[in-house]
């Protein structure tokens, strides 16, 4: 079903979020481009720069733009906590209808935004950007970078087929959302996973305009137990339980069928039981049962504690029809 057209009643349309860490080469390049491609689209708009504790001029060069561009905030943090949380800081204090999330080192092009906008436009609660024609190293980022995005669509169901790239949400949604350290990547399948709508727009995948890119090998393993993370999650509907307490039950009923083959060998045919190998690893599997069970009923609790806390709901509200 075609999700329902709004019209943007904030005095801010648009909000862009943009981490940095180390990114003095770029700032000023991506300045002039986001505000030429926001300007070109004749509607209100705020950027706002995150510098995630840069050790370079990053910082001192978003404070002279600042000066000069009201439509411009810079946000510092107090020291680099990395680009989730950069990201995540950006949009707890952005005010605008739709929130675009992307790179400032130009590999996600200022000037493909309004494509993003204009789809979102028509209802959608995200929109992501597609890739297409990626140069960078097959084995280094785009065979991980497939591998990994096929992982999570089949984990969420959400059929975006890039899910780390440029995107747009609605902004009250992106302000509702918690996010959690290297959680960015999965923002698609969280809002697919809270029942919002998504969508795809192709995209252009450039190199970086300056500096060298930050990601290594550790963020591929980062992304592998995301993946795992995502998995428990979405298969077991957030309740620990449900997965620790299957665990349990299959080790019992396997302890319990040997421990039955070992009496009936005992009582039938006099064979010891007590020293056998089966025993022991019966007694290790009945252990075993008991520690799952206790973990998935601990975590129950320290869950329905946190969401208690946090307030937080697993659904989103797309329309409240009535009666006028």
């Amino acid at each position: 079903m075609m999700p329902k057209a709004e019209k943007c009643t904030k005095e801010i349309e648009i909000s862009i979020v943009t981490p940095m860490h180390n990114e003095e080469g770029c700032v000023r390049e991506f300045h002039k481009r986001i505000s030429a491609a926001l300007q070109g689209m004749n509607t209100t708009y705020e950027v706002l720069l995150v510098n995630d504790g840069s050790t370079d001029s990053t910082e001192s060069i978003i404070r002279e733009l600042a000066a000069d561009d009201p439509n411009l905030k810079g946000i510092m943090l107090a020291r680099n906590r990395g680009q989730c949380t950069a990201i995540y800081a950006g949009i707890q204090e952005s005010k605008g209808c739709y929130v675009v999330i992307m790179d400032g080192d130009l590999q996600h092009k200022p000037e493909e935004v309004p494509s993003l906008i204009e789809e979102i436009r028509k209802g959608y609660d995200l929109v992501s950007g597609c890739r297409t024609n990626r140069g960078e190293s097959m084995i280094k980022r785009k065979l991980p970078s497939k591998i990994a995005n096929y992982l999570m669509r089949a984990t969420s169901g959400c059929q975006v087929r890039d899910m780390g790239g440029l995107s747009v949400l609605k902004g009250k949604l992106a302000r509702s959302m918690t996010l959690r350290e290297g959680q960015h990547r999965l923002i698609p399948a969280l809002v697919y996973g809270m029942g919002g709508s998504t969508s795809e727009v192709p995209i252009s995948a450039p190199p970086r305009f300056a500096g060298e890119s930050h990601y290594g090998l550790s963020r591929s393993i980062d992304v592998l137990f995301d993946i795992v993370m995502l998995w428990f999650q979405s298969s077991f509907k957030q309740r620990p339980i449900y997965l620790f307490g299957r665990i349990s039950l299959v080790m019992f009923m396997l302890a319990s069928l040997v421990m039955v083959w070992l009496l009936y060998e005992k009582v039938f045919f006099g064979v010891h039981m007590g020293t056998r190998p089966p025993f022991m690893g019966c007694i290790l599997l009945y252990l075993s049962s008991l520690g799952f069970m206790s973990t998935g009923l601990i975590l129950e609790s320290l869950t329905n504690t946190y969401d208690a806390v946090m307030g937080n709901k697993p659904y989103q509200v797309r329309e409240i029809v009535e009666k006028e």
